[in-house]
């Protein structure tokens, strides 16, 4: 009997500059750590999961991919780029017993976030009102991972304190 074999793409990180001073060496350098790598990476995978038959590809996104960022454009549409390949890859690689998926985590407790000027006014525009903690986007990750969640794929799931749905701002 063949094991499930998973695979979750975890790299990644924007470069935090205005559209206007990107380079085009520092568009590609976030094209390359947070689209390319998970692309390339799951070809090379693809043989193996197959072989599997039952295999799981994470892809770890971001917010950003859905919410506007006013700095690091470039890595918001890369991570709303591997979102479109989950969807696509779930699609052409479900006949092989592959589920593919996102996680989109919203502002997570981890020393990538470190400017505590700006925490109270993140914090307001999260409806639970903090930070999610690691624990909290690993177990969505595991979960997916679980033969529980056997009948989705093509999906991002957004861990995120509810920001993503928070609406406008209250006049």
């Amino acid at each position: 009997m063949n094991l499930p074999l998973l695979q979750v793409n975890n790299a990644g990180g924007p470069i935090c500059k205005h559209t206007i001073n990107y380079t085009a060496e520092d568009f590609s350098s976030v094209m390359t750590l947070n689209f390319d790598s998970a692309f390339h990476l799951s070809q090379l995978a693809y043989p193996m999961l197959k072989a599997s038959g039952a295999g799981t590809i994470i892809f770890i996104s971001s917010i950003a991919s859905y919410l506007a960022i006013n700095v690091g454009p470039v890595y918001g549409a890369a991570k709303g780029a591997m979102n479109q390949l989950a969807r696509n890859l779930a699609c052409e690689w479900a006949k092989d017993n592959i589920r593919v998926n996102s996680v989109a985590p919203g502002y997570t407790n981890t020393p990538l976030v470190c400017n505590t000027e700006s925490l109270e006014a993140i914090n307001s525009r999260v409806p639970l009102g903090r930070l999610g903690e690691p624990k909290e986007i690993s177990s969505l990750v595991a979960f997916l991972c679980m033969p529980a969640s056997s009948y989705i794929t093509g999906q991002t799931m957004y861990a995120d304190g509810g920001i993503t749905v928070n609406g406008f701002l209250p006049l």
